[in-house]
C-alpha cells in the first residue's frame, strides 16, 4: 500500500504542488536561516543521484533522516555517474524526462514534509552545461519548473572558481543572479567554492560582484579540518563585516569517507559539526560518496540511487553519526 501511494503521488505532481505551495519559505536573517519565520540551523545530508532513485526509496530515505533531526538535502539537477544520466536539463539546459519531473516531486514532497532542498548546477565545457548560453537556459528551466515551492534555493554553479571546466567568473554568475531575481524575486541562489578557505577577495566576488544570498565554501578535506571549522567560520564571518556584507556560511559539501586514505570517523563528523554550530555557520551536510578505492566503488552512496537507497549504503561510523547529530544542534533552533 505505501509503495502505491507513493508511486501515485510521483505521477500526481501538478496536483501535490498546488497543495503544497507555500507550505515551507526558506528565508535568512543576518547570518541564520529562517524556516516558518523561525530561525533555523540547516542540518543536511548530500543525495546527489536522487533523481535516479524510485519515489519509494526516496520516501524511505526522508523518513530516515527526518527521525534523526535532518531538515535539507542537496540533489544536482546535472548529475552523471556510472554511465547513467539522471540529469533534470540536457546540454542545453532545456528539460529532460523523466528527471525534471522526479525532481519536480522530490521538492514537493520535501515541501510537504517540511524539509529544504539545494538544488545544484555545474558547468562542464566538456559535455552538461557546455557555456553560458546553455547554463542559462538550465537556470530558466529550474525556476520555472520549480517556481510554486518556497523550500529550495539553487545553486548557480558547484565549485564555480575551481579553474577547470567548473570555472564560471563572478560577472556570469551576477547575470545568471539576475536572471533568477527576474523570474522568481524571492529565489535564494549561491554559487559554491571548492577545496580551499576563504579569502576576502573570494567573499566580494561572491556577496559583492555575483551578489549570491549565502556564502557556501567547500573547506579543505584534511584530518585537520574538524578542528579548523570553528575557527575558521569565525574568520569568515569577520570578512563579510570588514566587506560590508553578511550571509549564512552554508557548509554545503564537507568531507566525507571513501574520498582519500583518510577515513573520517562518526566523531569527527560530530566535531566538524559542532565547530560549525559554534562558530555562527547557518547550515552543515552529512556528505557522502564512492568509495573510491573499493570494487565497483562501493557503496556508492548518493553518488548511485538507481539500486540502493542511500540509508541502506551507509556504514557503521556514518550511521552512528546520523544517530547522535541531531543533539548538537545550536539551542536557539526553532524558537523566536
Amino acid at each position: 500500500m505505501r509503495r502505491f501511494i507513493l508511486l501515485l503521488s510521483f505521477c500526481l505532481v501538478p496536483l501535490v504542488q498546488a497543495r503544497a505551495e507555500g507550505a515551507v519559505v526558506l528565508g535568512i536573517e543576518g547570518t541564520r536561516f529562517t524556516l516558518a519565520g523561525k530561525p533555523a540551523f540547516l542540518l543536511g545530508f548530500s543525495y546527489y543521484g536522487a533523481l535516479g532513485a524510485t519515489p519509494e526509496s526516496m520516501g524511505r530515505d526522508l523518513d530516515d533522516f527526518q527521525k534523526h533531526g535532518f531538515n535539507w538535502l542537496r540533489v544536482w539537477a546535472t548529475w552523471s555517474a556510472f554511465d547513467n544520466d539522471v540529469s533534470a536539463v540536457d546540454t542545453k539546459g532545456r528539460p529532460r524526462e523523466p528527471f525534471l519531473g522526479r525532481l519536480k516531486w522530490l521538492v514537493a514532497e520535501c515541501d510537504r514534509r517540511g524539509l529544504v532542498v539545494d538544488v545544484t548546477l555545474t558547468r562542464d565545457k566538456g559535455g552538461m552545461l557546455p557555456d553560458y548560453e546553455a547554463h542559462l537556459h538550465a537556470v530558466e528551466t529550474l525556476v520555472d519548473a520549480l517556481k510554486p515551492h518556497r523550500n529550495w534555493y539553487l545553486d548557480l554553479a558547484n565549485e564555480r572558481d575551481v579553474g577547470d571546466a567548473r570555472y564560471v567568473s563572478p560577472e556570469e554568475l551576477r547575470q545568471l543572479r539576475d536572471r533568477v531575481r527576474q523570474l522568481d524575486p524571492q529565489r535564494l541562489v549561491t554559487a559554491s567554492g571548492g577545496g580551499h578557505d576563504s579569502s576576502a577577495g573570494d567573499l566580494r566576488d561572491a556577496l559583492l560582484t555575483a551578489g549570491v544570498d549565502l556564502f557556501s565554501p567547500h573547506r579543505p578535506r584534511t584530518p585537520e579540518s574538524p578542528g579548523q571549522t570553528e575557527t575558521k567560520t569565525r574568520e569568515c564571518l569577520a570578512l563579510m563585516k570588514e566587506i560590508g556584507r553578511v550571509a549564512p556560511v552554508h557548509y554545503q559539501e564537507p568531507f566525507r569517507r571513501g574520498y582519500t586514505q583518510w577515513e573520517p570517523s562518526a566523531a569527527d563528523f560530530l566535531t566538524d559539526l559542532r565547530g560549525a554550530v559554534a562558530g555562527g555557520a547557518g547550515g552543515w551536510c552529512f556528505h557522502n560518496g564512492t568509495q573510491r578505492n573499493a570494487p565497483d566503488q562501493q557503496p556508492r552512496r548518493s553518488f548511485d540511487l538507481r539500486h540502493r537507497r542511500l540509508f541502506d549504503q551507509l556504514d557503521s561510523e556514518e550511521r552512528r553519526f546520523v544517530a547522535e547529530a541531531a543533539a548538537h544542534l545550536p539551542p536557539w533552533q526553532g524558537k523566536r
